[in-house]
């Protein structure tokens, strides 16, 4: 309580704190039975009354004083059941691939693929100019997927982003992609350029990996564009049973 009343103060409770800690006297004889003849010694009503009015704060009263007594000694357990408020917003931040999953749940227009897509996650895995880019499903045959490296499976659908804004970029392998599905179309090339940061190709590289409609892509032979450009494997559409 030391940080609440003045020296002066604490002194005064030290005094009634021995005041009401007084009992019977331990020279008095006790009774046959062992239990004590003399009445315990405190202080009435009127006398704590009068200390808390010689205190002269308006924080204690007659309750607050019996409390204090009743507490004297006591000290207060340090709560480590706490957690960590900066460490509660971490743990459930989420990452890009949840949030890529919670804009997939929602939909979108005509079932389109870009609900799902995080710049984001695409750009912290940057590529340079020159790189060659190579993906492909684990359930992906090797025959297949080195056909496409080698440029024997025919694309017939394309679309050229280099120059473009990463939204208009975006925009428009989106709408290649869809376009495709409705067509029945497998097989697309995505021409993104190189730059001297290859931001573009970074992110149809990022894109392209978070897309369940993709089976596998790489970048296309010299006579395609090189690793300017990209060949894409799609899904096959599943047929409805009304088809």
């Amino acid at each position: 309580m030391s940080n609440l009343f003045s020296k002066e103060m604490q002194e005064q409770l030290k005094v009634l704190k021995g005041e009401l800690s007084k009992g019977r006297n331990n020279n008095t004889p006790d009774s046959a039975d062992g239990k004590p003849t003399e009445a315990v010694n405190l202080p009435s009503k009127k006398q704590v009354k009068q200390k808390v009015k010689q205190l002269a704060s308006e924080h204690v009263d007659d309750d607050k004083m019996l409390f204090m007594q009743a507490m004297a000694g006591v000290k207060p357990l340090e709560d480590k059941n706490q957690a960590s408020l900066s460490e509660q917003a971490r743990n459930h931040k989420p990452d890009a691939t949840t949030l890529s999953k919670r804009l997939s749940a929602q939909g979108d227009d005509e079932g389109s693929v870009a609900s799902g897509l995080s710049d984001m996650q695409a750009l912290l895995n940057p590529v340079s100019a020159e790189a060659y880019l190579s993906y492909k499903v684990a359930t992906l045959q090797n025959k297949v997927f080195n056909q496409l490296k080698q440029g024997k499976l025919t694309w017939y659908n394309a679309v050229d982003i280099h120059g473009s804004t990463i939204e208009e970029a975006r925009e428009a392998v989106v709408k290649l992609i869809n376009g495709s599905k409705k067509d029945g179309e497998t097989v697309v090339k995505i021409v993104h350029g190189k730059g001297i940061d290859a931001v573009l190709k970074t992110c149809v590289n990022g894109w392209l990996r978070q897309l369940p409609e993709v089976l596998a892509f790489c970048s296309a032979p010299v006579k395609d564009g090189g690793n300017g450009a990209v060949l894409v494997l799609l899904k096959k559409q599943k047929l409805s049973q009304n088809s």
